[in-house]
């Protein structure tokens, strides 16, 4: 099995222009991303998916695997499939989120590990266990909940499930709740075909992607991590994340 890994990158971010090029002491993000990538053992390539000039031609100087892409493009998913596309030979492919500097190879390497325990998995991803309040109730965080085989039933920013006839406070102390970890693997005719599918009832209303996927039928299988994930959206994070020398 030949696993493809795909970082699509776009310069225009309402919150952080040129966020793919930004410097992190001493090496762009997208620099790092794409090294952090090479080091995951089950990817047998990577490659940048972007539709600017400018990161192209960075991705190209140190080295890295790119290719151009269309900028019509709703979503890096869609952008994956792009170039996916061009690879048949790779039958999985993982779609690596491109603001996440300092992702851990072990969790795409536990991604992948997910195809090879079952044939019937459509797309793979990650789920952590929530250990605070805080978190369990923003809505920013992607929650997930799966059955008996760990296939994921439903993805919310509400708080699911609901526990009932107990205060929020207490939830924690009565039942595990997962969040959800934004990084996916595909099995390349499936992804191809997740690239047409119009958006869903439910992606509308939660603005969630992967309920598309969901509400079409397929199964996304949800592997369990320890492991935290650190994006950075906005300058500020960025500015957070650079006092996080362990990291770099």
């Amino acid at each position: 099995m030949k696993v493809l890994g795909v970082i699509p990158a776009r310069y225009e971010s309402s919150r952080f222009p040129g966020k793919p090029l930004v410097d992190i002491k001493g090496k762009s993000m997208i620099a790092r991303v794409y090294e952090r990538c090479c080091q995951a053992k089950a990817l047998d390539q990577v490659i940048v998916a972007t539709d600017d000039q400018r990161i192209y031609d960075h991705v190209k100087s140190f080295g890295g695997a790119v290719m151009m892409t269309s900028k019509s493009h709703r979503s890096g998913t869609d952008r994956c499939a792009e170039v996916a596309a061009e690879h048949p030979e790779l039958q999985i492919v993982v779609n690596i989120q491109g603001d996440e500097p300092f992702i851990d190879p072990n969790q795409i390497d536990q991604l992948i590990q997910l195809f090879d325990e079952s044939p019937a998995v459509d797309i793979a991803t990650l789920g952590k266990k929530i250990d605070s309040e805080k978190a369990l109730l923003d809505p920013n965080i992607v929650k997930v909940v799966f059955n008996a085989k760990s296939q994921a039933l439903y993805f919310s920013r509400s708080t699911i499930p609901y526990v009932r006839n107990l205060a929020s406070s207490q939830w924690l102390r009565h039942h595990d709740f997962y969040k959800h970890i934004g990084i996916y693997a595909f099995k390349n005719e499936v992804l191809q075909k997740c690239a047409t599918l119009p958006q869903g009832r439910l992606e509308i209303m939660e603005s969630l992607e992967q309920l598309r996927w969901l509400e079409a039928g397929y199964n996304i299988q949800v592997g369990l991590t320890e492991l935290e994930t650190m994006g950075i959206d906005t300058p500020e994070d960025l500015e957070k994340f650079e006092t996080k020398n362990e990291f770099l």
